[in-house]
Parts: structure tokens; C-alpha cells; sequence
């Protein structure tokens, strides 16, 4: 047993220090989202910092358009037009997401300096394509909501995790202590 241990100490440290550092993050952020109390920012303050700023691209694209905070559900409403395409929840802010690469970008370090600064810039990077996806969703929504499931559901899903999938791969094969040990 204790061979085993041996032989696959750096995917053990690797699964320990993923689990530890997401755990840690996740918990941190529904502790927030359980004290964030919406009175100014509803339905919390990075929701309603994604959804303000969809409404400002969406603007500067062309079109008329209007969030609204949702009356039963703590959400905010995306209008276009008048009409009501989408509503941005809290899971449409990124922040999951971006604790996701967080950890595994932590769980497969390098340098200090480089990880700090791979993290600040692959985050920023994920904030702002989940921004555009949303507003290239509401804009697909509204030209053809005929195929909202497959917007919703398989396309947009899967650029935000693609993209989180290539930061790993180039974090791992260009960044992390795993490749300065193999180089």
C-alpha cells in the first residue's frame, strides 16, 4: 500500500490540493451568496454586474435593451426589445466557473508569479467570453428561438468550458511544475 502511495504521490497531492482549494472557494462563495442581502445589487453583486453589463454590449450592438430584476425569483430579466429572452441567474456569473480553473490551475502550480498572474488573466479571459455568451445567446434568442435548447443547453455551455478545457491544457503543458520537471 504504502508503494502505492509512493508511485502516485503527485496525483494524490494533485486531487488533494484540488479538492481543498475548490471546497475552500465554493464554500467562501456560497457564504457570500447567502449573506449578500440584494438590496442594492439584486440579485447579488456579481449577477447583477454581468446582467447590467449584457445590457450595455447589448446596447452598443444595436439593440434596445432593458434588465429588470425579476419579481419571484432572484434572477435578473433580460429584455430585447421589449421582449423577455433570458434571465441571468447567479450560475451566468462566471464566478463558478472561474473557482473550477481556479483550483485546478492551483492544484498543478508553477512559479508563484506566473500562477498568480495565469489565474488574474485566465479569469479576466472567462469573465469576459461568459459575458459574450451571453449576449450572442440573448442575440441568438431573439433571431431564432426556435433552437433555444440547443443554444442554451449545448453550444454556449460548450464555449465556456472549452475554453477553461484549452487554459488547463496550455496551463499544463507550458506553465505548471509538472512540465518544468519533464523539460
Amino acid at each position: 500500500m504504502k508503494a502505492l502511495f509512493v508511485k502516485y504521490k503527485s496525483v494524490i497531492k494533485f486531487i488533494l490540493t484540488f479538492l481543498l482549494v475548490y471546497i475552500t472557494l465554493t464554500v467562501g462563495y456560497k457564504f457570500y451568496l447567502q449573506f449578500s442581502d440584494g438590496s442594492q445589487y439584486y440579485p447579488d453583486y456579481f449577477t447583477n454586474l454581468v446582467a447590467k453589463q449584457c445590457e450595455a454590449v447589448l446596447t452598443t450592438f444595436g439593440y434596445n435593451t432593458q434588465v429588470v430584476s425579476h419579481p419571484k425569483e432572484a434572477s435578473m430579466k433580460l429584455l430585447v426589445n421589449g421582449n423577455y429572452l433570458a434571465r441571468v441567474i447567479e450560475g451566468c456569473n462566471s464566478i463558478s466557473v472561474i473557482i473550477l480553473f481556479l483550483s485546478f490551475v492551483v492544484a498543478f502550480s508553477g512559479k508563484l508569479k506566473t500562477t498568480l498572474l495565469f489565474i488574474f488573466a485566465g479569469s479576466v479571459l472567462i469573465y469576459t467570453i461568459n459575458l459574450f455568451r451571453i449576449v450572442f445567446l440573448a442575440m441568438g434568442l431573439y433571431h431564432y428561438p426556435e433552437y433555444q435548447d440547443v443554444l442554451h443547453t449545448v453550444i454556449f455551455p460548450a464555449i465556456i468550458y472549452g475554453t477553461v478545457f484549452l487554459l488547463w491544457v496550455f496551463w499544463v503543458n507550458r506553465c505548471s511544475k509538472l512540465n518544468q520537471n519533464h523539460a
